[in-house]
């Protein structure tokens, strides 16, 4: 329905979004059954934590170069068919170091894997690093520093995920303190497990640019005011939400509350493999579900490449080729 409409996505994570075949290519003879089984999360999937336990799997066959290096080919391709055109991809690098890869080794073969798809792909593609909850202070400043290094080459931010409710910030208070003194643009997970308060706490303890989910933020008037009159910005993630439980039913669900209050916010997929979706089914789901049409399409993703941590240039290029789709005669896209 809308596969040809230009897409920016801002929340996706590359060990999230395996495709059955790149993981065809690296597990020689898995079944499509096998493949949902252990990289898709179940639909009676119970909670954020077991919505990240599908990732593993995915993380076992992510720790060489050559394995990298077609993962990220494989989620270029599927924006490409998916006509994003802006992404930033993220991923913790420290993660995929058991092959004995560096951890610089890491992020370079995700970039060279992303320059090597420049002539095939349309999208325009940067990278996000991410320390995570459960790290110490000292994974948390390596990953930073990582962050530092890359900067300007393909990496253009920073960010904290995993286990939102199961683990402080403290350790990580430092690394995004060292981020802002090196004016590194910073999102961080939070609002998604549980409440407004993480997201308060979040703000006022790490000072991210956006807020990856943050679809609970709605839950307190004050903390939604403050978004707004600070221009952070909501990474959403409707599939993923429904799978993790944010709320227990669709009709709970807040995403019409969220936009009709004016803040900025964009819809991503989190993981195209484990939530089993792309952003023309998320846009589906949303126009049948809750009404939305072109219009909400057009605010959201001029607001993505807005908050996106792209440099100007970029963003003017992504910015006029939304506007170019979206701003024509109306009856002419409802046609399409």
């Amino acid at each position: 329905m809308y596969t040809s409409f230009p897409k920016v996505e801002l929340h996706i994570h590359l060990d999230c979004s395996l495709s059955f075949k790149v993981v065809e290519c690296l597990l020689p003879g898995i079944s499509h059954e096998e493949y949902s089984k252990m990289f898709a999360a179940p639909i009676n999937c119970c909670s954020l934590n077991d919505y990240i336990a599908c990732a593993q799997a995915a993380i076992n066959i992510m720790q060489t170069k050559q394995q990298l290096r077609l993962i990220t080919l494989d989620l270029l391709a599927q924006f490409d068919a998916d006509n994003v055109v802006y992404a930033e991809i993220r991923f913790a690098p420290l993660q995929h170091l058991k092959g004995g890869l560096s951890p610089e080794e890491v992020v370079q073969e995700v970039l060279n894997a992303i320059q090597e798809a420049k002539s095939i792909n349309r999208v325009v593609a940067n990278v996000i690093l991410c320390t995570l909850r459960h790290f110490t202070e000292q994974e948390s400043m390596t990953t930073i520093s990582l962050v530092e290094r890359f900067k300007g080459k393909g990496v253009v931010g920073f960010d904290i995920a995993a286990d939102e409710a199961g683990f402080p910030l403290d350790n990580h208070v430092s690394s995004f303190q060292y981020a802002k003194s090196k004016s590194i643009s910073c999102t961080a997970h939070a609002g998604e497990a549980i409440g407004p308060h993480s997201v308060w706490e979040t703000l006022d303890k790490l000072k991210p640019n956006r807020i990856g989910h943050g679809i609970r933020s709605i839950e307190d008037n004050k903390l939604m005011r403050h978004l707004i009159d600070h221009d952070i910005h909501l990474e959403v993630c409707p599939t993923s939400n429904q799978l993790t439980r944010v709320y227990p039913t669709l009709a709970e669900y807040p995403i019409n509350a969220v936009y009709d209050s004016g803040i900025s916010m964009s819809i991503s997929t989190d993981g195209r493999g484990i939530s089993a979706v792309d952003l023309n089914q998320e846009y589906t789901f949303l126009t049948k579900q809750f009404n939305w049409d072109w219009q909400h399409f057009y605010r959201l993703n001029s607001e993505a490449i807005k908050h996106s941590f792209a440099d100007e240039e970029v963003k003017l290029t992504i910015q006029a080729i939304v506007d170019a789709f979206y701003l024509v005669d109306q009856n002419t896209r409802l046609s399409q």
